[in-house]
């Protein structure tokens, strides 16, 4: 989730300039070496690839294409780059004013602000399987155990964070680069693609081959930070190096399917338009405003309802109003914006939830912390402990904030909202959301992080605010159905963390369970060594009103650290253990990442 993120601060000489470092990623006792091994090439980490991967020829060029006229798009600047699995990428001589910048950049770096902390610390947060791949073009994948259900024809695809450079100074987990990871299934075959979303960010500093553009959650801890690396910025700007009004964000969050168009999402930008080719490959489109109706940014995390074909957003600010709510309609055009203004000061509202009626967010204990980073060193974004949590619910489809009612909830911090749905005719709610309870530590400490998945019911009419835990389990990044969302749902599907950020297995809740009851009601343990992902739904048969909601399958990437391979499994939803049905050998290893979507054959030919 790049949040309020924009890009790396660090930065390294062009390899022209000086022999490339050498860092040395820890490994696990456990797993003596990686396999394939990992190695510095340039300024980037690689890893080799064998060529009988890889089809054919081993290069294959991406060409930003513009989309259809309407919604408009801001198509980012043409970069050069050619992509071959692990190639290297031509460029010009990078501009005086540029090895100007990147001097001073390390200056900062190695004297001013090193990268002292463990949370932003790149030899830390970029080891084992969360260090960067290079993009793959399609590449044949292996059926190794069972096979590839049919209604698995289409593709999943999970975004990430994958830094297109290898950072010296400060890097934090959600400062990477956009990387959107799809298998391809067809009459039962997989292939594999990695690419880089296309981003005007990436493009730019592609071009000029280093880093330029600042990231907030490594950047700017302390006000000394703040001052040099704000200096440093608003002179490459005013220089000319780029323009953040042509966005500054990563797309490295999520992905959205609505209005015919699939979108990368970043919570820090507008959303990036990309498409499919029938052989497999990712083309990233460009840049949509939507006739120049969204500006700014929008969430990672907009809400499709399936029924109406709507979907559902907002956008948070550090300056009022604090929070904009708005929505598409079925053929996603933009409608008008909501602001509320009653939220009274900056909140990091990173998700929320919908009914068949309202629209639900939660004003947490994160927020923007500016005095933190003066005086105590710390990021911008920081916690508020004596703050008390709120749930704001607004009419769906309301023209104003006036109808906005607030519910003080202690301790409740949602990170991801897995679901909501009316009860009493409309004179309650209820939402399942993974609260996060050490939440001191979500930014710094995510190993320390415990999220607890609850039940929270609000009653209007009395204003009573109920809530109970599903799970005494360390569980997010929660998923369902998609045909349930904005309705009442029996089962979820949550992520263990072990500790997070990584995940260790998957498990199934059966919500409907009554209060003071462990809710698990299947689970799949990936193995020692083994960690995967958020899960993620695809039902048997979608079209059909009289099928089990639990009807399906849940699909994930899972990395073996012993062995070094990526795997790609399909589990039955409905078995209780989880039972894997097919599993893939992908030809080289998926960096963990954040979210993503199964886009169906149908929709694909759509886009």
């Amino acid at each position: 989730m790049d949040a309020l993120s924009s890009s790396f601060l660090s930065t390294l000489p062009p390899s022209k300039l000086c022999s490339p470092p050498i860092i040395t990623a820890p490994r696990s006792t456990s797993s003596p070496s990686y396999a394939p091994q990992l190695y510095i090439s340039s300024v980037r980490i690689e890893e080799k690839l064998p060529a009988s991967s890889i089809p054919g020829t081993t290069t294959s060029t991406t060409t930003t294409k513009t989309p259809p006229p309407s919604p408009k798009t801001q198509p980012p600047p043409p970069a050069s780059y050619t992509s071959v699995g692990v190639g290297a990428k031509t460029r010009g001589e990078p501009k005086l004013s540029t090895l100007i910048f990147n001097t001073f950049d390390d200056i900062i770096n190695n004297f001013i602000d090193p990268p002292i902390r463990p949370s932003v610390d790149p030899r830390h947060v970029l080891s084992h399987n969360f260090a960067p791949v290079d993009e793959l073009p399609p590449t044949k994948c292996d059926v190794i155990q069972g096979s590839l259900p049919p209604c698995l024809d289409g593709a999943y695809i999970r975004n990430g964070p994958n830094p297109q450079y290898l950072p010296r100074g400060p890097y934090h987990l959600f400062d990477g680069d956009g990387m959107l990871h799809s298998i391809r299934i067809s009459k039962g075959q997989a292939t594999l693609c990695s690419r880089y979303v296309k981003t005007y960010k990436y493009s730019i500093e592609n071009e000029m081959g280093s880093p330029v553009f600042p990231n907030v959650f490594s950047a700017f801890n302390g006000l000394t930070a703040a001052a040099t690396r704000g200096a440093l910025t608003a002179a490459r700007v005013l220089t000319g190096e780029y323009n953040p009004a042509n966005g500054i964000g990563l797309a490295n969050t999520s992905l959205a399917l609505f209005g015919n168009r699939l979108y990368a999402l970043g919570e820090s930008d507008l959303p990036y338009s990309i498409r499919l080719t029938p052989g497999g490959d990712i083309e990233t489109l460009g840049r949509i405003d939507f006739d120049g109706k969204l500006f700014m940014s929008m969430t990672a995390h907009p809400k499709m309802d399936a029924d109406t074909g709507e979907a559902f957003a907002f956008r948070y600010a550090p300056m009022p109003p604090y929070l904009t709510y708005f929505y598409f309609d079925a053929n996603g055009n933009k409608q008008p914006d909501v602001p509320i203004f009653t939220l009274s000061r900056p909140s990091f509202l990173h998700d929320f939830a919908i009914t068949k009626k309202y629209a639900i967010f939660a004003d947490i204990q994160i927020g923007m912390n500016p005095m933190e980073m003066i005086f105590g060193g710390g990021s911008p974004v920081g916690t508020d402990p004596a703050k008390v949590p709120r749930i704001g619910v607004i009419p769906r489809y309301a023209k104003d904030e006036s109808e906005i009612r607030w519910f003080d909830v202690p301790g409740f911090n949602l990170i991801h909202a897995t679901n909501a749905w009316d009860e009493d005719d409309g004179n309650a709610i209820v939402m399942i959301a993974p609260n996060i309870l050490s939440v001191e530590h979500t930014l710094e400490r995510m190993d320390l992080v415990h999220a607890l998945v609850e039940k929270v019911r609000i009653d209007f009419r009395t204003g009573l605010v109920t809530r109970h835990p599903l799970s005494a389990r360390n569980l997010d990044f929660a998923v369902l159905n998609p045909a349930y969302v904005a309705k009442r749902n029996k089962y979820l599907y949550a992520a263990v963390g072990d500790p997070m950020p990584k995940i260790s297995g998957v498990v199934k809740l059966d919500v409907s369970n009554g209060q003071r009851q462990e809710c698990t009601v299947a689970s799949r343990m990936y193995g020692p060594g083994c960690f995967g992902g958020e899960p993620f739904f695809v039902a048997k048969d979608p079209g059909n009103p009289e099928a089990d909601e639990d009807d399906g399958y849940v699909i994930s990437y899972v990395h073996n650290e012993n062995t070094g391979q990526s795997r790609f499994l399909v589990m039955d939803a409905k078995s209780p253990n989880l039972d894997i049905v097919a599993a893939v050998k992908l030809p080289r290893r998926v960096p963990y990442g954040f979210h993503g979507l199964f886009v169906r054959e149908t929709d694909l030919n759509k886009l």
